[in-house]
């Protein structure tokens, strides 16, 4: 499964590793609109959308410190003994993000939060509870499935990922489909059930699609690579405790985000045109996202293919970022909030200047992804921790001086704040990263794995 080495890398050659990355994300930002489109038609859609919400978002908290083994497993995995650790690692820390969701469904603990402290009504919360315990596989089934889109990522089979979300979308809009006929099952079960469906049949087709992958690395008549027993638990934790952290320090942003639109100018409206515009730059930034795997699996020990991948990086800027202005300068703006969105011509007009605001949120992406795949494939992933801590940061305040001190609109203060929040990322990254890296020794590796050589192409 692996692919041959010793043709240098080409641009052509990264970007079709990089294609089927770019397609999972892009087929994965379907999924929310699709649920909510099927809820929003069945009865008490207010209900039961909001029980959905909090629903995922609680199980989105515990699946956070698992987000990341995906690059771990990208960064790490390079022989059966990489394997089996972090194997290992991945399955201990699966059980302990289920067990902290069912903690967290605990009828005395849920009750304090979605009761207390969300302040949902009692029917909403019992709608909330059934729709959480529907999504209880979800954070291990995305353990599993991204440990091995991360091996299939780094032994050259990206193709693998892109499949397995097939598979994953299919699922989840049958059983979306036949849920929905099931007499008095809540939408918010519906959604529900449709996720948890979908992502376990991706962890299934994840497992069944990285056999090759797995047979070439637990082959005892294949030679160990130097340094191939040197990856221990110790080193694992210390490289991914700072991953974990750093999913779970962004999703202070979306509380953060609603507690100032509640509190802005034009609150409702905001509340209301934000998220929707958020999912439009989502599709444009989807592929600066797949850029991080990309980087990690292909820029060489010896950081041999920088150069490469920063012209693809700079190639997909200047297309994601040129393709979503033209849609915010232009009557397609128009188009897409009123006739694809819904939006009433009032609330269009409220989501044009956010969107322009974010044009440049493409291009950053991508520079954010190159940077962190740098960090990752150094090990120096206490860095990207703070790089998060720092864009929270910049968040925050771009957040307090837009609606407490300017009084901006809603909108605009959140996308200006988002910018705000990762330029001061990118540029705290810059010196450590970009602005420094370039081929030369080894990278060192204080994780205490030799840094995995990486394939030349598809």
């Amino acid at each position: 499964m692996r692919p041959e080495r010793s043709r240098p890398l080409t641009a052509r050659a990264a970007a079709a590793f990089w294609a089927p990355l770019a397609a999972t994300w892009l087929m994965m930002s379907v999924e929310g609109p699709f649920i909510a489109a099927v809820i929003a038609r069945l009865a008490d859609p207010t209900a039961n959308l909001a029980a959905y919400g909090v629903a995922f978002t609680l199980a989105w908290i515990c699946e956070a410190p698992i987000i990341m083994i995906m690059s771990a497993a990208t960064a790490l995995v390079r022989d059966r003994q990489a394997f089996h650790r972090l194997r290992r690692f991945t399955y201990a820390l699966n059980a302990l993000v289920t067990c902290a969701m069912v903690v967290l469904l605990s009828p005395p603990v849920f009750d304090v939060l979605v009761e207390g402290l969300i302040g949902l009504p009692r029917e909403a919360a019992r709608l909330t509870h059934v729709a959480a315990v529907l999504l209880l596989p979800w954070p291990a089934a995305i353990g599993y499935r991204r440990f091995y889109q991360g091996v299939m990522i780094r032994h050259g089979f990206p193709r693998g990922v892109a499949y397995g979300t097939v598979v994953r979308v299919s699922a989840m809009a049958l059983a979306a489909l036949g849920a929905r006929r099931v007499p008095g099952l809540p939408g918010a079960s519906v959604g529900a059930l449709a996720l948890s469906a979908g992502v376990v049949a991706e962890a299934v087709a994840a497992r069944l699609m990285a056999s090759g992958v797995v047979r070439h690395l637990l082959d005892d008549r294949n030679p160990l690579p130097a340094g191939a027993n040197s990856l221990t638990t110790a080193g694992i934790l210390r490289f991914y405790y700072p991953l974990a952290l750093t999913p779970l320090l962004a999703l202070a942003v979306n509380p953060l985000i609603t507690f100032f639109l509640g509190h802005s100018r034009r609150p409702l409206e905001s509340l209301a045109v934000f998220p929707v515009v958020l999912s439009l730059t989502f599709v444009f930034r989807s592929g600066g996202i797949a850029l991080q795997e990309t980087t990690i699996a292909l820029i060489g020990d010896r950081l041999e293919n920088l150069r490469v991948l920063e012209r693809l990086g700079a190639w997909l800027a200047a297309i994601l970022g040129g393709a979503l202005t033209l849609v915010a300068v232009t009557p397609l703006s128009r188009v897409w909030f009123e006739q694809v969105a819904g939006l009433p011509p009032g609330l269009a007009g409220l989501a044009i200047v956010p969107l322009r605001i974010l044009c440049l949120a493409p291009a950053l992406e991508v520079m954010m992804s190159l940077q962190r795949s740098l960090l990752v494939a150094a090990r120096r992933t206490t860095v990207v921790t703070v790089a998060t801590v720092v864009e929270v940061a910049g968040i925050m305040a771009g957040l307090a001086a837009g609606i407490a001190v300017f009084d901006v609109v809603g909108t605009t203060a959140a996308a200006a704040s988002l910018l705000t929040g990762r330029v001061a990322a990118n540029l705290f990254l810059y010196p450590l990263t970009l602005g420094t890296y370039r081929p030369g020794p080894p990278i060192p590796d204080p994780a205490g794995a030799s840094p995995p050589p990486a394939p030349a192409g598809p």
